[in-house]
């Protein structure tokens, strides 16, 4: 199952503002949880040190911390689960990351969505949802009706991916959405925590009761 609260926000160091860490950083000051590295381009070790970077920037909110990418690269980073590529083998990566980790997969067709393993995976991501600034060019948008339709076919939580916004974050979840996935919208903000508290309060989840004094 997904965190809780089940918004996930996935990184991009070409769009945060003031440094990926201090975005991070503010995010989790407004309620966010779950974090997923997503900086592909860099090579693996930079990743990895970038991951660590991360961790320990947000130390003192214990988020969940994953990495999209191949589980290979997710365990030597010491994640806490992977979220991997479209067509990668949940199995497998359960089998060595362990039962703890948080094991996610993108999917894009319904039929793919039928087809998810329903004993490794904890969530998939279902995208476009909406239309994106951070993604131009992907598409058609799903919209929730479309939404609607991967969650009643997945055997597992569905996260809505692209274009989530405050304004139509509860539209995600009256569809059948188990979570959020969010993006551009909070690494591109001029006050990350206000724009997750944002999120939280339309998804209707009252956040973390951890949070640092």
């Amino acid at each position: 199952m997904p965190p809780e609260p089940p918004l996930l926000l996935i990184t991009d160091r070409a769009l945060a503002r003031g440094g990926l860490a201090q975005v991070a950083v503010e995010a989790c000051a407004g309620g966010c949880r779950w974090i997923s590295l997503r900086e592909k381009d860099l090579p693996a070790a930079e990743q990895i040190a970038l991951f660590a970077h991360l961790r320990e920037a947000t130390r003192a909110f214990s988020p969940r911390l994953t990495l999209h990418g191949p589980a290979e690269l997710a365990r030597a980073a010491g994640a806490d689960g992977v979220h991997l590529s479209g067509g990668g083998h949940a199995g497998a990566a359960r089998a060595m990351l362990g039962a703890d980790a948080l094991v996610g997969l993108s999917i894009h067709t319904l039929a793919e969505a039928r087809a998810a393993d329903g004993v490794s995976l904890d969530y998939i991501t279902v995208s476009p949802v909406f239309l994106t600034a951070s993604k131009p060019g992907y598409g058609p948008a799903l919209g929730t009706g479309g939404l609607a339709a991967f969650a009643a076919a997945s055997p597992v939580p569905v996260i809505a991916l692209a274009g989530i916004t405050p304004a139509n974050a509860a539209t995600c979840r009256d569809a059948g959405a188990a979570g959020l996935a969010v993006m551009g919208s909070v690494m591109r903000a001029e006050d990350p925590a206000a724009e997750f508290s944002a999120l939280l309060a339309a998804w209707g989840s009252k956040g973390p009761n951890n949070a640092p004094a």
